[in-house]
C-alpha cells in the first residue's frame, strides 16, 4: 500500500468515526472517556494539534465544529447531560488506572 493510499484510508476512517459519533449523540463524552480513554473533545484537540504541526491555522473552536458538526456550546446545550455521581466515580477510577 502506498503512503497516499494509507492517508486516504486514514481520512476515510476518521470521517466514518466522526459520522458514527454524530449518529450517537446519546453517548456522552464522559462515557467515551470512561470506556475508551478519549472523547469528542480529545478528537477536537488532536485535530487542532495536527493542523498546527502542519503549519495550518485551525483553532480549537474550528476543530470542535468539525468534530461536533456544530459549535461546542450548541452541542452541549442540545445533547450533553450533567454527569451523574456514578459516572464521575467511574471516570475518576478510569483516570487512576490510566495515569
Amino acid at each position: 500500500m502506498s503512503t497516499k493510499q494509507e492517508t486516504e484510508l486514514d481520512a476515510a476512517v476518521l470521517r466514518r468515526l466522526i459520522a458514527h459519533l454524530d449518529s450517537r449523540k446519546d453517548v456522552q463524552n464522559i462515557e467515551l472517556m470512561i470506556l475508551a480513554g478519549f472523547c469528542r473533545n480529545c478528537l477536537s484537540k488532536w485535530y487542532a494539534e495536527a493542523a498546527k504541526e502542519r503549519g495550518i491555522n485551525v483553532d480549537l473552536s474550528v476543530a470542535q465544529e468539525r468534530i461536533y458538526g456544530m459549535s461546542y456550546a450548541d452541542w452541549k446545550a442540545k445533547h450533553q447531560t450533567p454527569a451523574t455521581p456514578e459516572q464521575l466515580e467511574r471516570y475518576e477510577a478510569a483516570q487512576q488506572k490510566s495515569g
